[in-house]
């Protein structure tokens, strides 16, 4: 069987799933283009969002149930936990629609965090997810992992909660980002789209693809 990622990138000895489909790699130079307008830049974020969600979910435990066909009764598998999406506000927000076109009946939660732009440092004013929260899988969804703050954040706030079963999905991810994560949350996986070079000096990813709220939302 194809796997849908053809490696598995490590950085600082922690594990990284990087996604390297050819649809994701022409989508991705597409997502990083200056000249992409916003709406199509939030269509190639929930397409690419799609495409990732068939590895992230590769693991999903399953089990047994009867269907009727129109000729006979058989056993098929359904997935056996409760799915939960949780953007991180507000960026988060356009990688949703994707990944619900293939699970529509995954509940979706909001973290709401920002950056501040002095300290780099994340700063939480809303947290709402579906509840009983051990109950569910979350995967907690951001475009850029930069620092790694906001998504650290994140998923403490998760676990204060109660959560047992945790993944976050990025588009592109810096390995400075990746390496404060993982410090942060090494039971936790992340899956990416892109691993770029490095960040400059203001926390921004480089090459990256600017700010991917603005981007999304057409705002400045």
């Amino acid at each position: 069987m194809t796997r849908l990622y053809k490696d598995m990138v490590t950085l600082s000895g922690r594990g990284l799933t990087v996604l390297d489909h050819p649809l994701i790699r022409h989508k991705m130079a597409l997502l990083r283009d200056t000249a992409t307008s916003s709406r199509d830049f939030k269509q190639l974020v929930g397409e690419i969002a799609a495409l990732m969600t068939y590895e992230v979910t590769r693991d999903l435990p399953t089990e047994p149930v009867e269907v009727v066909t129109p000729l006979e009764t058989t056993r098929g598998e359904r997935i056996a936990r409760k799915i939960a999406l949780v953007p991180i506000l507000r960026a988060g927000l356009g990688m949703v629609e994707g990944i619900v076109q293939l699970i529509p009946n995954a509940r979706v939660g909001h973290i709401g965090l920002y950056r501040d732009h002095s300290t780099l440092q994340p700063v939480s004013y809303y947290f709402k997810v579906p509840m009983p929260v051990a109950d569910h899988w979350f995967f907690v969804l951001d475009p850029m992992l930069a620092t790694g703050g906001s998504a650290s954040e994140a998923m403490s706030e998760l676990k204060r909660a109660g959560a047992r079963h945790l993944a976050l999905l990025c588009i592109v991810a810096a390995p400075e980002g990746v390496a404060a994560f993982t410090s942060a949350h090494p039971d936790v996986p992340i899956f990416a789209a892109a691993l770029d070079r490095e960040l400059n000096e203001h926390g921004y990813i480089l090459p990256g693809l600017g700010d991917a709220g603005d981007r999304l939302f057409g705002t400045k």
